[in-house]
């Protein structure tokens, strides 16, 4: 359909939708609602152009996303019962009651991001982490403006070598591409994209140590169980893809019923004791799932899938992997996932499913999860953490250590090459 006018009005329908979600903050739009709208008319015009076919590949969409979309809500609701149960309030008022340095708070915090990232979403981390560095920094530009950066890089860095870790790690591991166990082999490749930049930007950071609160914050009854429960759910995930040979998104399901009955046990001890803190009310978690979001994941996988049935990723892949090779292509659209989304840009290179080694799907993962560090744009944690530290943390703020970002960029490309050399054969 690439010279038919309906796969001409399908492309422009796709880039007016994406042009109105890089303008979010302008018009006010939610970034769900042009993207959902492009996906139905563009699958209106397969329908009209290519009827023998559309609804055998729309069911092949549908069973995508439906799998991410149930990972994804389990996951979702057990971050948001983690929060309501106190879990990051904790964390937070233990690290600004520690009394450290400046110095020290700056690798804490990033070190934790990094490792925390990897089970939770980067946007989560960010803004745990952020929290902290602006209770005890919002005064310091010199502390403030690094830390800030270095969590944003930790935060996506972190993600990248995880199944868990962000969306398109995931929609990696729940296509086949690379095994559970296959993305730990970025471990040290994502280790470098955040220490370097960290490094650099350490040599400006001031002496002295922040005024530490005596805040204490008192987790609610089962915060540890729900700790635990999530633990046990992505073990469980793990043990239904690989034992199993089933959607890991059902074992995900099955983490949702561990909750349910936590949160059973907690409203029934509750009651008796008439203690408000006690009673957990897991539906209440799963309504405050972010239905933005996850909408716009339906619009962008199904506006990409829809521009693949009309051959445009066709073209793309011939002008990039068989034009100019898969590792320039791969640290190109990493690079371009500074400006545009990772989620469509990973979306279309599975649709696209070119012919690549395992090194080289590590490659696409790595460069799509940490290219986004590069502005601060790039990424939904670098987005989330200028609406937290506004007027400290901008884009003009982030674009200053640019350089240092893309050195680690560069750097992390070159130690999977070389680290996982074996895997490009």
């Amino acid at each position: 359909m690439t010279g038919h006018w309906a796969g001409y009005a399908g492309l422009g329908i796709f880039v007016l939708a994406y042009l109105l979600v890089v303008f979010e903050e302008k018009t006010h739009m939610a970034k769900s609602k042009p993207v959902v709208l492009a996906a139905g008319l563009i699958w209106a015009l397969i329908g009209v152009s290519m009827p023998e076919t559309a609804h055998e590949r729309a069911m092949e969409v549908i069973a995508d996303y439906g799998e991410l979309l149930l990972f994804l809500l389990v996951a979702i609701t057990y971050v948001n019962t983690l929060e309501e149960r106190r879990a990051f309030e904790v964390l937070r008022a233990a690290l600004v009651r520690a009394g450290l340095g400046y110095r020290a708070l700056y690798w804490l915090t990033g070190g934790l991001a990094f490792c925390l990232s990897g089970v939770l979403d980067n946007l989560t981390t960010a803004l745990v982490m952020g929290a902290v560095v602006m209770a005890l920094g919002r005064d310091v530009p010199r502390f403030a403006v690094p830390a800030c950066v270095s969590l944003v890089v930790a935060a996506n860095a972190g993600g990248a070598f995880t199944p868990f870790g962000d969306i398109t790690t995931l929609m990696v591991w729940q296509k086949g591409k690379l095994g559970f166990f296959d993305f730990f082999a970025l471990f040290l490749p994502a280790l470098v994209n955040w220490l370097i930049p960290a490094v650099l930007m350490s040599f400006g950071l001031p002496g002295g140590r922040p005024v530490a609160s005596e805040a204490q914050v008192v987790a609610k009854p089962g915060m540890w169980g729900v700790v635990a429960l999530f633990a046990a759910t992505i073990v469980t995930a793990v043990i239904f893809k690989n034992a199993l040979h089933l959607p890991p998104a059902m074992g995900m399901m099955l983490g949702l019923g561990y909750l349910q009955v936590l949160a059973y046990a907690l409203q029934r001890r509750g009651a008796r004791a008439d203690d408000g803190d006690m009673v957990l009310d897991s539906f209440a978690q799963v309504q405050r799932v972010e239905w933005d979001t996850l909408l716009f994941f339906f619009g962008i996988i199904f506006a990409v899938g829809g521009l693949g049935v009309m051959g445009w990723l066709g073209l793309l892949s011939a002008g990039l992997y068989d034009g100019v090779g898969a590792t320039t292509a791969n640290v190109v659209l990493g690079l371009a996932s500074a400006v545009v989304d990772n989620i469509p840009l990973m979306f279309a290179v599975l649709t696209m499913d070119p012919a690549l080694s395992h090194g080289q799907w590590l490659l696409i993962t790595l460069t799509c999860g940490v290219g986004g560090s590069i502005l601060s744009v790039g990424s939904a944690a670098g987005v989330a953490l200028m609406g937290l530290a506004k007027g400290t943390y901008t884009f003009g703020a982030h674009l200053r250590w640019a350089w240092a970002v893309a050195l680690g960029y560069g750097a992390s490309v070159i130690v999977h090459i070389w680290w996982n050399a074996a895997l490009f054969g």
